[in-house]
C-alpha cells in the first residue's frame, strides 16, 4: 500500500459515520443543555468583545478571538468551502451552517473549560490552558492516573497534528493559489513562508495577539465586502444558488439525492475544519484571556464559531455558487466522475481548492480575481499557521511544565519550531490530495479525543454558566470563585478569589449589589 493510500484508510476510518454523529449530536445536546445560548447569549457575546478585560499576563477577549480567528479563518474558510461543494455538491453548505450554529454550544463549554482550569507559565507569567489541562485537572481528585494518561494522550495528539498535520494544507493553499495567480513556483514560496514564519514563531503568545488582531479583521472584513459586491451584482441569481444548497442538502433533486450522504459528510468534515467548534483548538486562544469569570471567554468563542463560518464560509459558498464556478465529482476524488457542473463553463481539469474561489471572482473581476485570492490566502493562511504553532506549543508546554530542566525544555521547543516549519515547507510542494488528507486526520483525531472528553466534563462548564446567569440577574458583574460552585482544581481562580478578598473586593455578590 502507498503512502497515499495509507493516508486515505486513515483518514476514512477517522471521519467514518460515528465522528459525524458525534459532532452534530454533541452539539445538539450541549445547545439543549445550556438553552441554546448560541441566540440567547448573543448580546453578551457583543459586550464582552467590547468591553472585555486585558492585563500584562493575559490578552484581552478581543485579542483572543482575533487569535482564535487566525487559526480558524485559512484555507479551510476558500479552499475547504470549494472542497466541500466538490465532493458533497451545493448542499454540504447547509451542514456546514449547521455544524457551526450547533457548535457555536460546543465551543461555549470547551473554551469555558479552558478558562477555568488555566495555568500562570513559570517562564514567561502568560496564560495557559486548553484541553489537556482540563483534561487532566477536571477530575484528578477522582481519577488522576486516568485524568493524567487523557490529557497527555490529548497533548501528544494536537503537537502532531498542529505542528506536522494541519500546517501543510495551509501552505498547499497558500503555495497554489500564488502560482494560479502568479506562475511563481511552489517553492518558491515555501522558502518566503518558511523564512517569515520563522520571525514570528520566537516572539510568543503577545507578537502572536498583536499580530493577529491587526490583521485578520482586515482580511475578513475586506474579504466579505468582496462577497458582498459579488451578491449584488448576482443579484438576480440568489433564488437559484439557496435552491441549490436546500435542494442539494436534502437530496430533492435526483442526482443531489445520490449524494445525500455525502453532503452532510463533507458539510459536517469541511464546517469543523474551518469552524474548530469541538476539535480542542479554541480553548488554547481562551485561556491566554483575561476576564472576570470564565463564562465570558465561552461567550466570545461561540461568537467566533459565527464569524468563521456563517460570515466567512458563507462569502466563499456565494461566490463559488452564484458565478457557477465549480463542479461536482462522484467518488469524493479528483479527477472523476463529474455528476453535476455549475453553470459557469468551469473547465474539470481545475483541481477543487482555491482555484474555484478564483476563477468565479474572476469572472466577475476579470483579472483580478486570482490576486486577490492568492493576497487573502496569503495573510489567512500566514496567520492560521502562526496559531497552530502558539497551540503547538502550548501543550509543549503541559508535557514539559515540571520538568526541572529548563534547558532540556528550551531545547524541545526549538525542535516544535522546527518541524512546522518542515512541515509548511513540504505541504507547499506536495499534492493537495495528501496535504488535505493529512490535515484531516490532524482535525478528526483531536475532535475524537476531545469532544467524548468535554461530554464527561460539561459539568463544571454548565455550572458556570448557571453562575454567570444569576449574579448577572442580580445586576452584578460576574466574579468567579470556583470553591462557591463546588469546582475543584482551579487552582488559578481560588487565587484570584483570595486576592479579591484580602483587596476588600471579594464580598459576596449579595452584599456588593447592596453597597453599590
Amino acid at each position: 500500500m502507498s503512502l497515499a493510500d495509507s493516508i486515505g484508510t486513515a483518514n476514512d476510518l477517522i471521519w467514518s459515520i460515528p465522528l459525524i454523529a458525534l459532532c452534530l449530536l454533541a452539539g445538539l445536546y450541549f445547545s439543549v443543555r445550556t438553552g441554546f445560548l448560541q441566540v440567547r447569549h448573543l448580546p453578551d457575546m457583543i459586550d464582552q468583545l467590547k468591553k472585555g478585560e486585558k492585563s500584562e499576563d493575559g490578552t484581552s477577549s478581543f485579542q483572543s478571538l482575533m487569535m482564535s480567528l487566525a487559526g480558524r479563518v485559512g484555507m479551510g474558510n476558500i479552499g475547504g468551502v470549494a472542497t466541500a461543494i466538490a465532493f458533497g455538491g451545493p448542499g454540504a453548505v447547509f451542514w456546514m451552517w449547521t455544524s457551526a450554529f450547533l457548535g457555536g454550544a460546543t465551543s461555549f463549554v470547551e473554551s469555558t473549560l479552558g478558562q477555568i482550569y488555566k495555568e500562570r507559565d513559570p517562564d514567561t507569567g502568560e496564560y495557559r490552558g486548553g484541553p489537556a489541562y482540563y483534561f487532566e485537572k477536571a477530575y484528578k481528585h477522582k481519577a488522576r492516573g486516568l485524568s493524567l494518561t487523557y490529557g497527555i494522550i490529548f497533548a501528544v495528539v494536537t503537537i502532531l497534528a498542529m505542528s506536522f498535520f494541519l500546517p501543510g494544507v495551509q501552505a498547499n493553499g497558500m503555495a497554489s493559489a500564488i502560482d494560479n495567480a502568479w506562475g511563481i513556483p511552489t517553492w518558491v514560496t515555501a522558502i518566503g513562508l518558511v523564512i517569515l514564519l520563522a520571525f514570528i514563531v520566537i516572539g510568543g503568545v503577545k507578537r502572536i495577539a498583536h499580530f493577529a488582531v491587526i490583521v485578520v479583521p482586515v482580511m475578513a472584513l475586506l474579504y466579505i465586502l468582496i462577497a458582498v459586491v459579488v451578491f449584488f451584482m448576482n443579484f438576480s441569481e440568489i433564488p437559484r444558488v439557496f435552491g441549490l444548497i436546500f435542494g442539494s442538502a436534502f437530496g430533492v433533486q435526483p442526482i443531489f439525492g445520490a449524494i445525500l450522504g455525502l453532503a452532510v459528510k463533507w458539510g459536517v468534515q469541511r464546517g469543523i475544519y474551518s469552524n474548530e467548534a469541538g476539535q480542542g483548538t479554541g480553548p488554547h486562544a481562551a485561556a491566554a484571556a483575561e476576564v472576570s469569570h470564565p463564562a465570558k471567554q465561552g461567550f466570545a468563542q461561540s461568537f467566533a464559531v459565527y464569524v468563521d463560518t456563517l460570515f466567512v464560509c458563507s462569502a466563499t459558498a456565494f461566490i463559488i455558487i452564484s458565478t457557477g464556478m465549480f463542479n461536482t465529482f462522484a467518488g469524493e476524488s479528483w479527477p472523476g466522475e463529474v455528476v453535476y457542473e455549475g453553470n459557469g463553463g468551469l473547465s474539470t481539469d481545475v483541481e477543487p481548492g482555491p482555484g474555484f474561489v478564483q476563477q468565479g471572482l474572476d469572472s466577475v473581476f476579470p483579472g483580478a480575481g486570482p490576486t486577490f485570492i492568492a493576497i487573502a490566502l496569503a495573510f489567512f493562511v500566514f496567520t492560521t499557521i502562526v496559531a497552530y504553532y502558539y497551540m503547538a506549543e502550548t501543550n509543549l508546554n503541559y508535557l514539559t511544565r515540571k520538568m526541572e530542566n529548563r534547558v532540556a525544555a528550551r531545547a524541545m521547543q526549538r525542535v516544535l519550531q522546527a518541524l512546522v516549519l518542515v512541515a509548511v515547507a513540504y505541504g507547499a510542494v506536495t499534492t493537495a490530495g495528501a496535504a488535505w488528507g493529512l490535515g484531516d486526520i490532524g482535525v478528526g483525531s483531536m475532535a475524537w479525543l476531545n469532544i467524548v472528553g468535554i461530554l464527561f466534563l460539561q459539568v463544571p462548564a454548565l455550572k458556570t454558566l448557571k453562575d454567570y446567569r444569576d449574579q448577572k440577574r442580580r445586576g452584578l458583574d460576574p466574579q468567579f470563585d470556583p470553591r462557591q460552585l463546588g469546582i475543584e482544581n482551579a487552582t488559578f481562580w481560588e487565587l484570584r478569589a483570595d486576592k479579591r478578598l484580602q483587596a476588600g473586593a471579594g464580598e459576596p455578590p449579595e452584599m456588593q449589589l447592596d453597597r453599590d
